[in-house]
């Protein structure tokens, strides 16, 4: 990796930093210059828009989110465990400062139409169709029920994980992480063979 393409994911470190705090919206050219002490003029060559930022960064950030919580998931044994591990991983992402990225994008466009937007549905889409896939795979191996609907179970999933997201940042709520295993231990007893 060269030296301009290391300073480009710095920035979008950065960027995704900024924007769990502020949203995507209140990031800017100027608030990322001064933040990592690089030209306006120099970053603006680097994203073009205000788009073209929000949108690197979104993309950026899903694919730290991948290395960071999905691949590790993945190297999991199928079935409750890899659910497991993917839970544990999501809940070290949403704990950290300002929060998940996604969450606060979700809330910030999801009536404002566009790339954006899209780029978030994209995103939102794609994970409920891994947790779905995940839970589809625990039934073929039979740790699930046959009568399991995966889709209602990623739509739990990813509701635990939401109300841990408030709980945890909005109402500051010390009780937040062992209520949200006490819900994925729910989740999970109710649809074991």
């Amino acid at each position: 990796m060269g030296k301009g393409e290391e300073t480009r994911l710095a920035v979008l470190d950065e960027a995704a930093r900024v924007a769990r705090g502020v949203g995507l919206g209140g990031l800017t050219i100027g608030t990322l210059a001064e933040r990592t002490a690089l030209s306006k003029s120099g970053l603006f060559g680097h994203f073009k828009s205000k788009e073209s930022l929000q949108l690197q960064v979104l993309q950026h950030a899903r694919a730290r989110f991948v290395d960071q919580v999905v691949r590790p998931a993945l190297g999991a044994p199928r079935g409750e465990p890899r659910l497991r591990v993917l839970f544990d991983g999501w809940l070290r992402w949403e704990a950290v400062p300002g929060g998940c990225l996604f969450v606060t994008a979700a809330a910030e466009f999801h009536h404002q139409p566009g790339a954006v937007r899209d780029e978030v549905v994209r995103g939102e889409r794609d994970m409920t169709d891994m947790i779905m896939t995940m839970f589809r795979a625990g039934i073929a191996d039979g740790a699930f029920r046959g009568d399991v609907d995966p889709e209602q179970c990623a739509y739990e999933f990813n509701g635990v994980l939401l109300a841990f997201h408030q709980g945890f940042h909005l109402l500051e709520d010390e009780r937040s992480e062992r209520r949200a295993r006490q819900a994925l231990d729910a989740l999970l007893d109710r649809v074991r063979s």
